[in-house]
């Protein structure tokens, strides 16, 4: 019987999709069965972009089995409850899409359907009351769900983190070489196929070394060495609605709020992010380059930092989007040479852990079956569309008008998917999360009304519960939220007791961090 099984993987290129992915088939795939090998140069930069998580990162970290408290420790990471967004719906406004859900939901109705209709009769109060995550947020308070916790607040805490992607990827290169994984140094000069298939048979690198391999998984960043040069997999552009196509970013020194949020400051050609870590923020501004010069962008992000410069600032240029397929022949490409839509809530590093979980469940043998490969892209392509109308929301449901950029952004026309969103919930008050969609029904809801998407009606069955019970329940949870966040210790209290790293100095170099680690281990930041 023939053995069509594959023996060999190639991952191009390293940083935290390449490591993301060698430390999953690692953990997964005894080495007996399948060698594993990463090929990087140390003279090709990573990109940065992905300090910035969603709660999905706990469960790839708990796969792998990590530790959470070393995990944290050696990434410099902080906890992360929310997203807290600044002048998106108008300037001077600020709103939360917390992690977890607002308030409970009673007598089978979703609790938005209430808030709504306390909202219509006046005295429904601030959304963020509901919010056990919005309000520790706001006050700088964290914990892990407590155990035995019953029915309250404190049973069930949905979280993330802010971390340093270098030290991630590096921490996973770890945990994947000690399970067998061979990273081989070396740039690659040429892609070789088969003749007759076109697969890929193996890569040639700068000092003439061929590496052959069956399957390979490209994670060369935005140029696509494999997927896209080689293979010619085609780009989908999204640049009309998504119009940001440049970043600026630097580091700074710890200052200002110690919040367990990333902030995302709307600007007049775009936004910019504060990701705190425990020794430095990660600060960059996301922009269109057809309404704000390179210069004007990074003068803008300097002057709206919390701290002192760590290093000057490095710009990069993208366009949003993705491969037309992801998975091509014996290639499939994860991270940013599958594509990219800018950091905006968090979710590049978490399309990564997709690529890989649908990997997994269909991983193929020598044969690459073609039903395989079309189900995996018509997956991606799922979760990429509908990743991408939620990000488009936070930029077409908004009263800013205060300049060219924002005055077409709220006019330009949408997908029917995100109009047909956008409609029932302001007609009806509902919305629905959609065949799995990544953000659920919480994540739509704190953004529209965040924006100021406020509904004409709500559910009727809302209307069932009589007042004086309403109101009791709906004063029940805001003190049980109140109570359980006024129990929560501080947000680097939490982490200098459980989990504070070792105190490092970063200086930027060519693109990437470069990271001097002192041996006295200190406390967090007070």
């Amino acid at each position: 019987m023939t053995d069509n099984r594959v023996r060999s993987v190639i991952i191009v290129g390293g940083g935290t999709a390449g490591w993301m992915t060698a430390a999953a088939l690692s953990r997964f795939i005894p080495e007996r069965e399948v060698r594993i090998t990463v090929v990087e140069s140390d003279a090709i930069g990573t990109v940065g972009v992905g300090e910035s998580t969603i709660p999905q990162i706990r469960l790839f970290n708990r796969l792998l089995g990590l530790d959470e408290d070393e995990f944290i420790r050696k990434t410099q990471a902080t906890f992360k409850l929310g997203i807290e967004f600044v002048d998106w719906k108008r300037l001077g406004h600020t709103y939360y899409h917390p992690f977890g859900p607002y308030g409970v939901n009673m007598e089978g109705l979703s609790f938005h359907a209430y808030y709504l209709r306390a909202l219509k009769e006046g005295w429904a109060g601030d959304l963020d009351d509901y919010s056990l995550q919005a309000l520790a947020c706001r006050e700088e308070k964290f914990s892990r769900p407590l155990e035995n916790a019953g029915n309250s607040p404190l049973s069930s805490i949905a979280y993330a983190f802010h971390f340093d992607a270098y030290l991630y990827a590096r921490f996973l290169r770890e945990f994947a070489e000690a399970r067998g994984v061979v990273r081989h140094e070396g740039k690659i000069v040429s892609v070789n196929q088969n003749g007759d298939s076109g697969l890929i048979e193996s890569l040639t690198l700068e000092r003439g070394e061929t590496l052959q391999g069956d399957f390979f998984i490209d994670c060369s960043g935005f140029r696509g060495l494999v997927i896209e040069q080689t293979l010619q997999a085609g780009y989908e552009d999204w640049g009309h609605w998504l119009l940001n196509d440049r970043a600026v970013a630097v580091p700074c020194a710890v200052g200002g709020s110690k919040r367990p949020v990333t902030r995302a400051t709307a600007r007049p050609a775009g936004w910019q992010w504060r990701i705190p870590l425990q020794y430095r923020i990660g600060n960059g501004h996301v922009y269109s380059s057809a309404h704000m010069s390179d210069d004007e962008a990074t003068h803008l992000l300097l002057a709206n930092l919390d701290g002192e410069p760590l290093a000057d600032p490095w710009r990069l240029k993208f366009s949003a989007g993705k491969r037309i397929v992801t998975w091509k022949k014996n290639c499939v490409a994860i991270g940013l040479a599958a594509g990219f839509m800018e950091p905006l809530e968090s979710q590049s590093i978490h399309l990564i852990q997709v690529g890989i979980s649908r990997l997994m469940t269909l991983f193929p043998t020598k044969e690459f079956r073609q039903v395989d490969i079309d189900r995996y892209n018509r997956l991606l392509t799922f979760e990429y569309e509908k990743i991408r109308d939620f990000l488009k929301l936070h930029y077409h449901v908004t009263q800013r008008d205060d300049t060219d950029y924002w005055r077409y952004l709220r006019n330009m026309q949408v997908s029917a998917y995100l109009a047909d969103k956008i409609e029932l919930f302001t007609k009806s008050g509902r919305v629905f999360r959609e065949n799995d969609e990544l953000f659920n029904d919480t994540s739509w809801y704190a953004v529209m009304m965040g924006q100021g998407l406020e509904p004409r009606d709500y559910d009727p069955l809302a209307d069932v519960m009589d007042d004086d019970k309403f109101r009791a329940r709906m004063a029940e949870i805001r003190a049980a939220i109140r109570a359980s966040v006024d129990w929560m210790p501080g947000h680097h209290d939490f982490i200098a007791q459980h989990c504070a790293a070792d105190a490092v100095q970063f200086r930027r170099k060519a693109g990437e961090d470069e990271v001097i680690a002192t041996a006295k281990t200190v406390k967090a930041p007070a």
